[in-house]
């Protein structure tokens, strides 16, 4: 069994808390407000600005053991630029107010969520980053495409305002086919800090679904 493959069993009932997020069942289900899909990418637009400062900053906060992780990182950087844009683009077109989420805050879920990914890089060990890799990304791979088609269904938005869920769901599999591999080239200690860090963002980003608006509370409101 691969590393990659341990830290999937490793880490299945967190995987599982995440997946319970009322909000998850609700889209799944075809149960979701305008207002939660809104809500979902304002939080999204937060988190995913970062993704490039973080890169960066992983780069530069590598220690020599893992040196030969700059140039995955370097092509990653490339592949992440401007993505946030996308987030804004598709608020857009569900008719939402790109510029004010540009200008706003993020809740304290997504907050909390890139502020312990900066502190990892900054005070612990850096292979701890590619946990939330393993979490974000293999949680777009298992929900993006399908949430995409039911959201879809559920309020016919057009093709334009699921730009990012769609090309997430497809990138994001080639990246943890990546990811696999940079996982299994770690030494144990190194590999072992990336599933405890993988444990922490479950929490987090499923604090971050939880936190959403649900389909009965936005349908009486």
């Amino acid at each position: 069994m691969s590393f990659y493959e341990q830290l999937i069993v490793a880490t299945a009932a967190e995987r599982q808390q995440l997946m319970a997020a009322p909000v998850i069942a609700d889209c799944l289900q075809g149960r979701v407000t305008l207002e939660s899909y809104r809500a979902f990418l304002a939080q999204a637009y937060y988190h995913v600005r970062h993704t490039t400062p973080l890169l960066m900053l992983l780069g530069g906060r590598l220690p020599e053991r893992l040196g030969w992780m700059r140039g995955a990182v370097a092509e990653y950087i490339k592949e992440e630029l401007g993505h946030e844009e996308w987030i804004l683009a598709d608020i857009a077109a569900a008719g939402g107010d790109a510029d004010a989420v540009r200008a706003g805050a993020p809740d304290l879920p997504a907050e909390l969520m890139v502020a312990y990914a900066y502190d990892v890089l900054n005070r612990g060990n850096p292979a701890g980053f590619f946990g939330m890799v393993f979490v974000l990304e293999g949680t777009s791979v298992a929900l993006a495409l399908m949430a995409a088609d039911r959201i879809q269904q559920a309020l016919g938005l057009p093709d334009a305002a699921f730009t990012y869920l769609r090309s997430h769901g497809t990138l994001d599999q080639e990246h943890t086919r990546h990811l696999e591999g940079l996982l299994e080239k770690m030494d144990p200690a190194d590999q072992q800090e990336a599933l405890r860090c993988a444990r922490v963002f479950f929490k987090l980003y499923g604090d971050i679904f939880r936190a959403l608006p649900g389909w009965e509370e936005t349908r009486c409101s």
